[in-house]
């Protein structure tokens, strides 16, 4: 993955929320079926479905509205409780940036997410794109779903339609817990899955999770939704480009591919549950088989089309 050195990033929509150490108890959350009690890696990742259910499913505080409802993203204020740090991100300006700080690299990705949605959901979805913020953050934050830790691995909060990470996650857990391999796509991959997440929002497709478990469960089709998402994404990144018309990405190669790859599977249910050391039980699923991630990813990728990715057409999941 490489940027042109000449991209003007400084629209990508990402701030620093800074971070709180303690202040309140960490989220926690259960261990997909089958894993021992007490395992700590299933819960890491159930955090962006926890928030689902809780905020969007039922009449929760995030409601979405039905297909083709457009949103405001809020006040543009940090999240409550936190003060933004407004040094982290103050130098990236350009791609010659972005290929030398993984800071000033993600804020051009986040651009690149938001060029590609703005296009692509008015031409195939009938929506206009309300930009979802990244705030990045350390130890703890409050957002308009509840206060998560580090803990919990990237999240997108439908009630304040905003993206939360914590970017030690990839070193420390899908790196060191999970068993992924790495690389500098990895991130790009997640951040891609998240903004699905807000595009399922703008859509209304949230509103129709009602089964939480089960490998054909409305959960585990959300997050396959979301891997498609990324995959339609990583198809088109190297044609996207900022407000000047200059593209933002150089190179996205086969190794980029892999690494997506390689941590759609890492994130796996069954995946999960043989690291946690318990026994794959697919009742217990809630965001899919690392073979299931891993053939959306690439039905995004081959097809790129919202509707390619609908994962509520099938029972071949």
């Amino acid at each position: 993955m490489r940027f042109n050195p000449k991209a003007d990033i400084s629209g990508g929509n990402v701030r620093d929320a800074g971070g709180r150490r303690g202040g309140g108890a960490p989220m926690r959350f259960p261990v997909p079926g089958g894993a021992k009690a007490g395992g700590g890696i299933g819960g890491l990742l159930l955090v962006v479905l926890f928030l689902v259910l809780t905020q969007c499913v039922g009449g929760g505080q995030g409601g979405t509205g039905g297909a083709g409802s457009m949103f405001d993203t809020g006040t543009g204020q940090m999240p409550a409780g936190l003060e933004a740090d407004g040094d982290r991100y103050a130098d990236c300006r350009t791609g010659a940036d972005a290929n030398e700080d993984p800071d000033c690299a993600r804020k051009a990705v986040v651009l690149s997410l938001e060029q590609f949605w703005a296009r692509t959901l008015p031409e195939q979805g009938r929506t206009e794109l309300a930009p979802a913020p990244v705030n990045t953050f350390t130890g703890g934050v409050q957002t308009a779903c509840g206060q998560a830790s580090s803990q919990v691995g990237p999240f997108y909060c439908p009630a304040d339609q905003q993206i939360y990470l914590d970017t030690s996650f990839f070193a420390d857990v899908l790196e060191g817990q999970l068993g992924g391999q790495g690389g500098d796509f990895v991130e790009p991959y997640v951040l891609a899955h998240e903004y699905g997440h807000h595009v399922q929002n703008l859509l209304g497709t949230m509103g129709r999770v009602r089964t939480q478990q089960g490998p054909r469960s409305d959960a585990v089709r959300l997050e396959l939704q979301a891997d498609c998402y990324a995959g339609m994404w990583t198809r088109a990144a190297e044609g996207t480009a900022d407000d000047d018309g200059v593209a933002i990405f150089s190179e996205v190669d086969e190794s980029d591919i892999s690494e997506a790859l390689d941590s759609a599977k890492a994130v796996g249910d069954d995946r999960i549950q043989q690291r946690s050391g318990g026994r794959v039980d697919p009742e217990g699923w809630t965001h899919g088989s690392s073979e299931q991630r891993q053939a959306w990813f690439r039905t995004g990728y081959e097809e790129g089309t919202l509707e390619a990715c609908d994962t509520w057409a099938t029972d071949a999941l």
